[in-house]
């Protein structure tokens, strides 16, 4: 069963989408039919399957998990106990939870766009495990 690791740099917090690296990957593989699985191997961010046409849909769910969880500095977020790692780990933290780190998708058909969702203010490279079961 074909499987390879992506790394991702990322710039701070955004979607980054890696849908042709993905596919790339399949289709390399020669398979018609399977399931793709798709692990981020980190606490502080996630994976998503989203839109990819209208950049303002990234806008909104950027905004929408900024309102949702903001960072530890703001005073609304005064109860957070872990802060070793500045003001946006622990919302960084919450954000992954509450979205997913692996996605099962069948190969078929037309692919929406796969995002690797960046919840850390500062530059990460992030692992992704591709794995191609039959």
């Amino acid at each position: 069963m074909p499987q390879t690791i992506l790394t991702l740099s990322t710039r701070g917090q955004s979607l980054y989408e890696f849908t042709h690296q993905a596919e790339a990957f399949v289709s390399a593989s020669g398979q018609e039919e399977g399931l793709l699985t798709v692990f981020v191997r980190h606490t502080s961010c996630s994976l998503l399957i989203q839109e990819n046409a209208d950049p303002d849909v990234r806008t909104d769910l950027l905004a929408f998990f900024r309102r949702l969880v903001p960072p530890a500095s703001d005073p609304e977020m005064g109860w957070i106990v872990h802060r070793a790692e500045g003001p946006d780990d622990m919302p960084a933290h919450i954000k992954a939870a509450l979205t997913q780190v692996t996605i099962g998708i069948p190969v078929a058909g037309t692919w929406q766009g796969l995002h690797l969702f960046e919840h850390r203010d500062r530059p990460h490279r992030r692992e992704i495990v591709l794995h191609l079961s039959p």
